[in-house]
């Protein structure tokens, strides 16, 4: 209605019944998606998790067992038929240096004086010391490392255990020193590891 005015309104032309339904197929058509498309499938998925989670646990399982051999440290052999062990601190006494797990902690000279006196007196609380001081402040830091997991998996916290990655020509004297500083570090356990021999 326009100032009074009434307009007539032109009446639309009704489509037919076919008209109606074909248009209507054509619309469901277009609108149509594959139900695959609108979900996530996570059986695939689940699946490749699956594969994964057991090839980490495989190599997580072996990879403390492996020890790289090279001139500078071969391991001693041995008939023992135990697994070795997987958790604890690892101390690698090489012919050329002492690590705490990757760290370097003191370099060992080439003489003969180290199978006599072990580590050079600098390196101790004395002369006749068998403790080795920067060996001693390394495993301490491990051990507070140490402490705090066993304690989050309910594990005895008193005392940790080490393995202990040994050349096989360490001098006895060296081997002690390590291990008296490791019994002074709060390391009750230790794990020698070998070479299994046939």
């Amino acid at each position: 209605m326009s100032n009074g005015v009434v307009v007539p309104i032109a009446p639309q032309a009704r489509a037919s019944t076919v008209k109606y339904k074909a248009e209507l197929r054509k619309a469901i058509r277009r609108n149509a998606h594959d139900p695959e498309i609108n979900f996530l499938n996570i059986t695939a998925m689940l699946d490749i998790m699956t594969i994964i989670l057991v090839f980490l646990l495989k190599t997580l399982g072996e990879s403390s067992a492996s020890v790289p051999q090279s001139r500078d440290l071969m391991l001693p052999k041995s008939v023992i038929q135990t697994q070795p062990a997987q958790e604890g601190v690892r101390v690698t006494v090489s012919k050329s240096q002492v690590l705490v797990g990757d760290d370097k902690v003191l370099d060992l000279p080439n003489n003969q004086s180290l199978a006599q006196n072990g580590v050079e007196a600098r390196f101790k609380r004395g002369a006749n010391s068998l403790y080795i001081v920067p060996l001693g402040n390394a495993l301490q830091a491990a051990r507070k490392l140490d402490r705090a997991l066993r304690e989050a998996k309910g594990l005895d916290p008193a005392s940790s255990e080490a393995i202990i990655i040994a050349d096989s020509t360490t001098p006895y004297r060296l081997f002690v020193e390590v291990l008296f500083t490791l019994g002074q570090n709060e390391f009750g356990k230790y794990h020698l590891m070998v070479m299994q021999a046939k």
